[in-house]
């Protein structure tokens, strides 16, 4: 048996991704999910996940995230999205990019607030978010979940778990500042209460609860905003959907570096092995896939591009397993120094 902590990344409908390689990680008996750290549709995910584990069975979690995928297709609302469905994902991506719907909702956004609404305003989530059982997702039963979103005013990450993993914590963690209202949460501790947004800006996902000593030494990755792409962006559209990944990638390469720098300073006998956690970076991603979709894609949940997503992950968690299996708990099987130089 390997215990391992995951990592998942959050990019709005991208996140059925990480739908299928947990999908496959959950049906590998060897593999032990202990603890999981997500933002965003990883918050969501991880939520999932750890509701299914909490009653000791994978496929309650299998489960549990069909469902949560089958309602996220839900929302896409049909029409033009459905004619799209039968379009290659590249097709897709443009599409979405150039519809007059699309454009102009982004357009609105830059001029419009989400506090306009007044009283009308809801959060399309929230209705999904309200009907986990936090019961098991707060209990210790199960894998650690690990929930991030950034303190508006202090613009720093705050991590929610155990029983701070509420549902406004969950919506706080997927809060697009120009799409949703802040999420406003009161700590229990202080008594202050503090606005939040989404958690992708300060921790995506958030690797440092995973360096508790009682936490196994390997952190899986499940990326879903590319690290790298081939071509210089150039439309107004791959432009903005470019600045989109970098800012949501950037905590997580300053994380990645001090990891690399740790490591370094242990081989180099710097540090002495215990004064602090040596971890083993794993990495599962489809950069390729991700490449063709958008800024777009993420925002718009069309089930034919969900389905794509979860059958990408899970031929990139198969091709992880069959690839590094054998260094689970032993070594890293990625180029830290590859991925942030």
């Amino acid at each position: 048996m390997v215990r391992i902590n995951l990592a998942l990344q959050g990019g709005g409908a991208h996140g059925a991704f990480s739908w299928g390689v947990l999908d496959v990680l959950l049906q590998v008996p060897e593999v032990e999910i202990a603890s999981v750290s997500g933002t965003s549709a990883g918050a969501l995910n991880g939520a999932a996940l750890k509701s299914g584990l909490a009653l000791g069975s994978r496929a309650a979690a299998l489960d549990n995230l069909e469902w949560l995928w089958s309602k996220m297709g839900a929302l896409s609302g049909g029409g033009f999205t459905d004619w799209l469905a039968g379009f290659e994902a590249d097709t897709i991506a443009q599409g979405l990019e150039y519809s007059p719907g699309y454009v102009m909702s982004d357009l609105a956004s830059r001029f419009f607030s989400p506090y306009a609404y007044g009283p009308f305003y809801s959060h399309p989530l929230k209705p999904l978010i309200e009907s986990f059982h936090y019961d098991r997702i707060c209990g210790e039963a199960g894998p650690d979940l690990f929930v991030c979103a950034t303190n508006v005013r202090t613009g720093k990450a705050k991590v929610f778990t155990g029983g701070d993993v509420s549902i406004d914590a969950i919506l706080a963690s997927a809060c697009l500042p120009t799409a949703f209202q802040a999420v406003e949460i009161t700590d229990p501790e202080s008594g202050v209460t503090d606005a939040y947004w989404d958690g992708g800006y300060t921790g995506n996902p958030a690797l440092w609860p995973l360096f508790r000593k009682d936490l196994p030494d390997d952190i899986v990755i499940v990326n879903i905003n590319p690290i790298e792409r081939g071509e210089t962006p150039k439309t107004p559209a791959q432009i903005q959907s470019r600045m989109n990944e970098i800012s949501f990638n950037s905590s997580l390469l300053a994380e990645l570096r001090a990891i690399a720098f740790v490591k370094r300073m242990l081989s180099e006998g710097t540090l002495q092995h215990g004064q602090m956690k040596d971890v083993n970076v794993h990495m599962i991603a489809d950069d390729e896939l991700m490449n063709d979709l958008s800024a777009a894609t993420k925002m718009v949940p069309i089930p034919s591009i969900l389905s794509r997503l979860k059958e990408a992950g899970q031929r990139a968690a198969i091709a992880f397993l069959d690839e590094n299996f054998d260094k689970l708990g032993k070594t890293s099987s990625v180029d830290l120094r590859a991925i942030y130089g």
